[in-house]
């Protein structure tokens, strides 16, 4: 098969453009390929950071859980509190009430009262007093007699009275130790909710940053997939040119084989008609001459 100067000339030219078409593709699909690993990496990173968002989020979730039990607890406390500080101003009020309950006359043990008549009747024998202050003196001492007459009769009633103000007393320690107790709870749900609001907004923070540093590893990855389309763009635009080439090539090559077997055509074969003839007529010229003989 043989191709014209012209042909041939385009041929080589073709030829060429397809090698550097390939080299250009090789290129490309290197470049591509190296796109696509970039691609991959910042895929893994994303999902690396999702997972770490994720995990801060579920952790959130569950301080704002706990947040919103110790905000509960702070109201039950401060109901509590509130309770607790009525019932130790009403034990006050009932220790100060029973303390007045008697006056201190009535409150004097009979000890006392035996003491106080044992000084009157010393001072009655060892002072020399007037007339009107020995009278006076003996009014006290039966006055101090009266007394321990019905301190004596009221020892139950006296008993009854300073044990009531002994309770009455460990009432308004028991409500004040209990009052302090409850503000010290609350003090502390409050230190702790605030210590858990503070590490819910540390940990928003931290997932924002997650957030802004995926958005970024978003916008290179779409970066990366335009270029990844435009390099396949450009690749396709290749190929479709290699193969225009190509089936130009082959068409070429068609012609020229078509154009090659038209002009190498061999001889047509004559007629069956004429070969008898001429056959019979080279044979009657051997007969005469001798050449053939029958048997």
């Amino acid at each position: 098969m043989h191709l014209s100067l012209e042909a041939e000339r385009e041929e080589r030219e073709e030829q060429d453009r397809l090698r550097g078409i390939d080299h250009k593709l090789n290129g490309l699909d290197a470049r591509r390929r190296d796109l696509i690993n970039e691609m991959r990496t910042i895929s893994g990173d994303q999902k690396a950071l999702y997972d770490r968002r994720l995990e801060i989020q579920n952790r959130v979730e569950t301080m704002y859980d706990q947040h919103g039990q110790l905000g509960k607890r702070l109201a039950d406390l401060r109901a509590e509190r509130d309770g607790a500080r009525k019932n130790a101003e009403s034990q006050v009020i009932r220790r100060r009430e029973l303390l007045l309950t008697f006056s201190p006359t009535d409150r004097l043990r009979p000890e006392q009262i035996r003491r106080e008549i044992a000084d009157l009747e010393l001072r009655q024998q060892t002072q020399t007093l007037t007339l009107e202050d020995e009278n006076a003196l003996i009014a006290r001492l039966r006055q101090r007699m009266h007394d321990l007459k019905a301190a004596e009769a009221q020892t139950a009633v006296i008993a009854d009275h300073a044990r009531q103000r002994k309770e009455a007393e460990t009432a308004v320690t028991d409500a004040r130790t209990t009052v302090e107790r409850i503000a010290h709870e609350f003090e502390a749900a409050r230190a702790e909710r605030e210590r858990v609001m503070t590490e819910i907004r540390t940990s928003l923070e931290s997932a924002g940053g997650i957030v802004a540093e995926m958005r970024a590893k978003g916008k290179a990855r779409a970066d990366l997939m335009a270029q990844v389309d435009a390099v396949s763009r450009e690749i396709g635009e290749l190929e479709h040119e290699g193969r225009e080439l190509l089936q130009k090539s082959r068409t070429r090559r068609e012609e020229a084989r078509k154009l090659m077997q038209a002009f190498t055509r061999p001889r047509e074969r004559p007629p069956a008609d004429i070969v008898s003839t001429a056959a019979d007529a080279r044979f009657d010229e051997l007969m005469k001459r001798g050449k053939v003989t029958l048997a």
